[in-house]
């Protein structure tokens, strides 16, 4: 009874203790009168802590402590928010904050302006990339974390900020005061045509404005040719479950398909939703990637397109993360992230990896486990599904439950040479980092050449011999692998390669590098091209088109299947 008790307490908890509820407000969240008595021994135990205790004790970290411990004893992604983080999670669901439209990193203590967002408040003031801030209102701005930073810039939409930037091209100081405006949070990192009649979309989250973003892109790449589509759900957290729901439906071309359904203590929990019909690509052969970062709403629109044998999966299996959670606002503004459900695909699957209560650490050693037997040895792991989890698509396919979603086609990284550690997704932020030192160093003088020169850059930069030899420099001086000269020292398995391999790996070293230094120079996402070229996953979906074309063929009522 005692879990039972935390589940039906949880919104009330610190509202009592802190706040006060009515008696006949506390019945509504607690009715049994085991329930009842559990919570006055919280509430005994917590006046008794912070009345008794040989110290004193803060009754805010108390309260905070309880609710926390609370949770740690439910399913893995129930979580508190503090109330000084609350607003910046209400913002990355909206999809916009305000603030002053810069996207910026910190190198060196100091933060860099990467970009000013497009028709934003700092590019009509004239912030260019590349400036430092150096101050922010009346104090330093050297030094600061980017939290740090970004609380300082962000505020309420139509309240002013002053701070001085040093810009490195003319060496001399600029003082901006900008008014903030309402500056959206961009989900979609890039699209372009890949050929010229293969589109791509990155879907980095699902935010409300996702759906309006998503579309947007598909008339544009209609627009230079598009007939199919590749969209990327790599890395992609979730979010907003509503959106990758009106996302399906602008693939599933029948009304009445569903989507998802959510079943859950609550009658208004159970719900099944389905595509209206129609939808902007019904009909066009689709491929989605997938990896172990997928999750949540990636793995409510990767399954309804599996369920229904609408698009080609190709990629990794995904996180696993398949609950229905709603928060709960406490009284000073914090609020509980609360499951309150579960999220099925159309033909039945339990999307959640399966999880004991409030043993989370075994949860992801089990979770991480099986994980590589998905990636490594796909049969092994298939044949451990017990026929209780095997399911059968719209169209006669097999596909698998037990948590996550696992694709039609499973990219196999290579563990065995260098160019195979080179192509694992994981090390594609060493090539940014590296990229970012490289560019520091240089800053001035690529800004100065290239800026504003963003087709030129992709066309017909070369990256030179000398960054080539930094980034291994980089990498070994991380701890990162090892290049050795002797042949018997070398180990794939502790990363140790031989040097004399490193010559033969720059033929992917080198479009990494320029493509992460697009995305310096240029904004997130215009890099994406260049290191689609040398990405396995992408490379392996572009040969797939017939089975993505076959799938399609199911639902050519729906909308034109192009000829190969």
């Amino acid at each position: 009874m005692w879990s039972f008790a935390k589940r039906r307490l949880l919104p009330a908890l610190v509202l009592v203790i802190i706040g006060g509820v009515a008696g006949a407000q506390l019945h509504s969240y607690v009715s049994p009168d085991d329930a009842i008595d559990q919570f006055k021994k919280l509430k005994q135990a917590f006046v008794l802590i912070s009345g008794k205790y040989v110290e004193p004790v803060s009754a805010g970290n108390l309260a905070e402590s309880g609710v926390k411990g609370m949770l740690n004893d439910l399913d893995p992604h129930s979580t508190y928010i503090p109330a000084k983080e609350a607003k910046r999670t209400r913002d990355r669901y909206r999809g916009s904050f305000g603030g002053i439209g810069i996207r910026f990193d910190i190198l060196n203590d100091t933060a860099r302006v990467v970009s000013p967002l497009a028709g934003g408040p700092s590019e009509e003031a004239g912030i260019m990339a590349g400036d430092r801030i150096v101050k922010i209102e009346d104090s330093t701005a050297i030094g600061l974390s980017n939290t740090g930073i970004r609380k300082r810039l962000t505020g309420k939409i139509g309240t002013e900020v002053t701070f001085t930037v040093y810009r490195p091209l003319s060496e001399k100081n600029f003082t901006f005061t900008i008014e903030r405006g309402e500056i959206p949070l961009y989900s979609v990192h890039s699209s372009y045509m890949i050929d010229e009649r293969t589109g791509y979309i990155d879907v980095g989250r699902f935010a409300k404005s996702t759906p309006e973003e998503f579309l947007s892109k598909v008339d544009t790449l209609k627009t230079e040719g598009m007939e199919r589509l590749v969209v990327d759900l790599r890395g992609n957290p979730g979010g907003v479950m509503e959106s990758a729901v009106k996302i399906a439906d602008e693939m599933l071309g029948t009304a009445g398909q569903t989507i998802v359904e959510t079943k859950g203590r609550s009658a208004r929990i159970n719900q099944t939703l389905r595509a209206q019909g129609g939808g902007a690509l019904a009909g066009q052969p689709i491929t989605v990637l997938v990896d172990g970062n997928s999750a949540s709403a990636s793995e409510i629109l990767a399954g309804a397109l599996q369920d229904h044998d609408r698009g080609l999966l190709v990629g990794r299996r995904t996180f696993g993360k398949g609950l229905v959670q709603k928060p709960y606002r406490l009284n000073d503004g914090s609020f509980l992230q609360l499951t309150v459900g579960r999220y099925y695909t159309p033909v039945g699957r339990l999307i959640q990896t399966p999880y004991e209560k409030g043993n989370m650490k075994q949860y992801y050693k089990d979770k991480f486990a099986n994980r590589r037997d998905a990636i490594y040895n796909v049969s092994k792991y298939k044949e451990s599904i017990p026929d209780s989890l095997t399911y059968t698509t719209e169209h006669g396919r097999t596909v698998f439950g037990g948590g996550g979603i696992l694709p039609d086609y499973v990219v196999k990284p290579d563990t065995t040479s260098l160019s195979g550690f080179l192509r694992r997704s994981e090390v594609d932020r060493l090539f940014a980092l590296a990229a970012r030192e490289w560019f520091s160093q240089h800053d001035k003088q690529l800004r100065s050449t290239w800026q504003g020169r963003k087709q030129e850059f992709l066309s017909t930069y070369e990256v030179p011999d000398e960054a080539v030899s930094s980034f291994w420099s980089y990498v070994q001086d991380n701890g990162v692998l090892t290049l050795t000269t002797t042949p018997d020292s070398v180990d794939a398995g502790d990363q140790v390669y031989l040097k004399a391999n490193a010559d033969d790996a720059h033929a992917l070293v080198r479009p990494h590098l320029k493509g992460f230094l697009a995305n310096t120079l240029f904004g997130r996402g215009a890099g994406r091209p260049l290191l689609n070229r040398v990405d396995p996953a992408v490379q392996k979906a572009m040969t797939l088109w017939p089975s993505s074309k076959e799938l399609a063929g199911y639902h050519a009522s729906a909308g034109a299947v192009q000829n190969d």
